[in-house]
């Protein structure tokens, strides 16, 4: 049938996967002239693995970091024995996945071979293993932003640290809409950091081309799998689903919720039942900071400006919209924030411009890379990024002997979680 099939009929010991050699990349045709920052590029610094082997004997598994893909993938760091870089590696059991979830994985594939951007987690190593196929990806030592806030920063992030996460997530999404594409994932747990310091945009399975016979099309309507989880960062013309559909804005407005959820430790509608955040959104409802009272945006006449108007600190950002619990967010991972505090004004005007509810009035990501709140992203070197994360540490090889040295090929796929799995570094789903 396709290629993700063939290893698991012939059993193959290593098969390497030549995508490239039979699709064209075509992302030179749907960039601007002056756009040559974005051609070509690849993982910054020492994030780069096209130089690893496709050997499955030359990897070293030494724990678990998560599941995804439906919990049909297990996600481990693991030592290219041969150079000694650590990498994580995606094993997904084929023989268990259905037709769809192969065409899912097909796609995900294909789209990390085509798209190349600093800011994008893409993979250009995957092969396969007898039934297994393994995906190659640069370590993200810090793992994701939704972890970051779980585990050091439960009140919220300092606007420093917020503004350099969301400026490399913009410069993705600029570039995936330059390309024709809507990503339509964007949240804290698909921005993931390195250990030096570079933002990632990842969730390319979400990701959606609005490319048609050669043109590119103003809106689409397919609505995104796996949304039931995305439903609190989705834009309201996305979940209404009406003959307007929706286009590369409606990623817009998942930027400004992800700001709020930076903010404040919380996701906000999270913990709404789904009709009840639907009719929200519909009616204009504007997740404000908490040091602003939430009205739809007709009603609110123009920003309320922090006392302070400046940022307050490591931790001291606060919770948007409401303070109750989930049943899907237990109060252990999110705690309540202690009580309001003061939000610049540039970032409340980030965040309005973003939760706009008609997505001609949101700005483009190029427009929103020019705001004044990026304007501290500049002064950040290496060093200083360093001194945001605190406390905040990045992952190190374990001391405790790995789970396989090498690991034998198999057909049985990744093994079952145990009774006490890991906590997972990041999202993978």
């Amino acid at each position: 049938m396709s290629f993700l099939d063939c290893s698991c009929i012939s059993h193959t010991q290593v098969q390497p996967m030549d995508i490239e050699e039979r699709y064209e990349d075509t992302s030179h045709q749907f960039l601007s002239c002056d756009g040559s920052e974005y051609t070509l590029q690849g993982p910054a610094g020492g994030d780069d693995i096209t130089g690893l082997s496709a050997n499955p004997a030359h990897y070293q598994l030494l724990s678990e970091l998560g599941r995804g893909f439906n919990n049909l993938s297990q996600v481990s760091m693991a030592r290219h024995v041969p150079t000694g870089q650590l990498v994580a590696v995606k094993q997904t059991n084929l023989d268990d996945c259905t037709e769809e979830e192969l065409l899912q994985l097909m796609n995900e594939v294909l789209l990390s071979r085509l798209f190349r951007h600093p800011n994008l987690l893409t993979s250009r190593l995957v092969f396969s293993s007898c039934c297994q196929l393994w995906v190659l990806m640069p370590l993200m030592a810090y793992g994701s932003a939704d972890t970051l806030l779980r585990t050091y920063f439960p009140d919220g992030m300092s606007e420093s640290l917020i503004a350099y996460l969301l400026y490399g997530v913009l410069k993705a999404l600029e570039y995936l809409h330059r390309m024709g594409y809507v990503h339509r994932g964007v949240k804290a747990s698909h921005i993931l950091l390195s250990a030096e310091g570079h933002v990632y945009l990842s969730g390319l399975h979400s990701v959606y081309s609005m490319m048609r016979e050669g043109k590119r099309m103003r809106v689409v309507f397919d609505m995104p799998h796996h949304s039931p989880a995305l439903l609190p960062w989705l834009s309201p013309e996305l979940l209404r689903q009406d003959l307007h559909g929706y286009g590369v804005k409606s990623d817009i407005y998942s930027l400004g919720i992800v700001a709020c959820e930076l903010v404040s430790g919380r996701v906000p509608f999270q913990d709404m039942p789904p009709t009840q955040m639907l009719l929200q959104k519909l009616r204009g409802s504007h997740c404000c900071l908490l040091d602003v009272a939430p009205f739809p945006l007709g009603e609110l006449g123009g920003l309320k400006v922090s006392r302070s108007g400046v940022d307050s600190g490591i931790g001291e950002s606060v919770a948007t919209g409401s303070l109750t619990h989930s049943a899907t967010a237990p109060p252990t991972d999110r705690p309540q924030s202690p009580g309001p505090k003061n939000h610049s004004a540039t970032l409340h005007n980030l965040v309005q411009l973003c939760l706009q509810q008609q997505p001609e009035r949101r700005p483009s990501a190029s427009t929103l890379l020019t705001h004044a709140f990026f304007k501290q992203v500049k002064r950040h070197t290496r060093d200083s990024f360093l001194s945001l994360m605190y406390p905040a540490v990045p992952l190190t090889s374990p001391g405790d002997p790995p789970i396989s040295c090498p690991p034998a090929p198999s057909c049985h796929g990744p093994s079952s979680p145990s009774a006490d799995p890991p906590e997972a570094v990041w999202d993978f789903s």
